[in-house]
């Protein structure tokens, strides 16, 4: 399925939230990802009810040198007893800009929302 494009709008405090969650993590390039937060714009979801967007970050901004289009940020989600509900991703353009924030779920029922941050670990209430 095909991105829906959307007006350009700012990160909502879900989006934000998990970003700066994924991005505190320590890895090459983390800190000029972690600088593109104010800058970074949604500018499509990944489907009429998807929480996955597609980013883009305004110039000027400082570039990531990253060696992959995936941050290397270990994000599973689980839900409240514990169980596996799937993992957060962020993807960068060409390992420079934040692109796109995915939740990539192995639950029978899309999620409707983003998980929270519970105790320093990502959580999803079905």
């Amino acid at each position: 399925m095909a991105p829906l494009s959307i007006d350009p709008r700012p990160l909502n405090a879900d989006e934000r939230a998990v970003l700066e969650h994924i991005l505190s993590a320590e890895f090459d390039g983390a800190s000029q990802l972690r600088n593109q937060l104010n800058r970074t714009e949604v500018i499509a979801a990944w489907g009429p009810d998807s929480v996955s967007v597609d980013l883009q970050v305004r110039e000027p901004c400082e570039h990531a040198a990253l060696p992959e289009a995936l941050v290397p940020a270990d994000a599973q989600v689980h839900d409240p007893s514990g169980a596996y509900v799937g993992e957060m991703l962020v993807w960068t353009d060409r390992g420079a800009t934040l692109a796109a924030l995915e939740f990539a779920w192995v639950t029978d029922e899309m999620p409707a929302s983003l998980p929270v941050i519970v105790d320093g670990q990502l959580s999803w209430a079905a």
